[in-house]
């Protein structure tokens, strides 16, 4: 039978040790773990649970091997926690799921990642990296502004103050949250237009849209911003819909070109923000995208277009196995049943 050796950040074991609802905003709860488990059992995987990077270490140091590591291990410290898992991997020749340790680092560093993108001829707002909070700002004219953490998921540090409309709010929310989160806080341009993330599935060439997805701010939701509390408490302040537009459709070719010019492998969750033209401009990718059945934006996007969960995750493996070619591993008979 197939393995596959199943690596995550359990959130209930962090908030045993101290950390914080916001620390482990990014960790994944136990039902989760559960969903994914279930859906690859189901598809004829032996499923081993793992738990954090440190315990795939341990195991491979000891020997063991899987045909696959499938990984939603976000990591705890440093702007490169999440190439840590992918890196211990390609340094015990261990075949994974998902992108490789640089695109794992680039992505996470919003700034890196939109300096490739940039680079690449890919729409992407002015933006300034903020050290102290105390540099010189004087070519900085781009109100209103958003100001966030450099490297942080799911929400963490977009708040309403992250919107600003002068310099002094723009270095006062940059100073709380380079002392909040220990890091350099990146100000954007704000993008007034729709928002949107879009679901990409394979690898070079063979990459392709899986859905797309607007964000609808409820009523009563934080105004403007697809903030932490926003995100946290969905189910009463957010509207997910199912975009198949004109502009949704550029919004999926931006994302499309933008997840290849990134290096992503296999799967990948990107967001994106139309400006005032609506023309929609890149904000951030996500290599390793929530894959909560109900809750995650992946999963609920490929629902909307007919994909079910279990067919979502076939499609991440097939993908992977197709990258590796593990046909001599016990994956022969994966492709023509996917």
């Amino acid at each position: 039978m197939r393995t596959v050796g199943l690596v995550y950040d359990l959130r209930d074991d962090y908030l045993a040790l101290g950390f914080s609802d916001e620390q482990t905003a990014e960790f994944d709860k136990r039902e989760t773990i559960n969903q994914i488990t279930e859906a690859l059992s189901g598809l004829g995987y032996a499923v081993e649970p793992i738990g954090h990077g440190r315990r795939l270490a341990a195991a491979l140091s000891n020997g063991q091997r899987w045909d696959l590591v499938f990984s939603i291990a976000e990591g705890v410290r440093g702007r490169s926690r999440e190439a840590q898992v992918p890196a211990l991997c390609e340094l015990f020749d261990q075949a994974y799921v998902f992108s490789d340790p640089l695109t794992m680092a680039v992505t996470l560093d919003k700034a890196m990642a939109k300096r490739i993108v940039r680079d690449c001829g890919i729409a992407t707002a002015p933006f300034v990296v903020l050290e102290s909070g105390s540099e010189t700002l004087a070519d900085w004219n781009h109100y209103p502004a958003f100001v966030k953490p450099l490297a942080e998921g799911t929400g963490k540090g977009c708040e309403l103050a992250s919107l600003v409309d002068n310099e002094a709010e723009l270095r006062a929310a940059a100073m709380s949250l380079i002392l909040r989160f220990g890091q350099p806080a990146l100000v954007e341009a704000y993008l007034p237009g729709r928002e949107f993330t879009v679901g990409i599935i394979g690898n070079g060439a063979h990459a392709h849209v899986i859905g797309t997805m607007e964000i609808l701010l409820n009523a009563d939701a934080e105004p403007g911003v697809y903030s932490y509390t926003n995100k946290e408490e969905w189910e009463r302040l957010v509207t997910y819909r199912r975009a198949d537009d004109e502009e949704a459709g550029r919004a999926a070719d931006c994302a499309l070109a933008a997840y290849r010019a990134l290096g992503c492998h296999d799967a990948a969750r990107l967001d994106l923000r139309s400006d005032r033209t609506g023309t929609p401009v890149f904000l951030e990718a996500n290599p390793i995208a929530g894959l909560n059945m109900t809750h995650s934006d992946l999963p609920m996007l490929a629902a909307q277009n007919g994909i079910t969960y279990a067919d979502l995750l076939a499609m991440i493996v097939t993908a992977a196995v197709e990258r590796y070619e593990i046909t001599d591993r016990g994956f022969a008979d994966l492709r023509a049943s996917a």
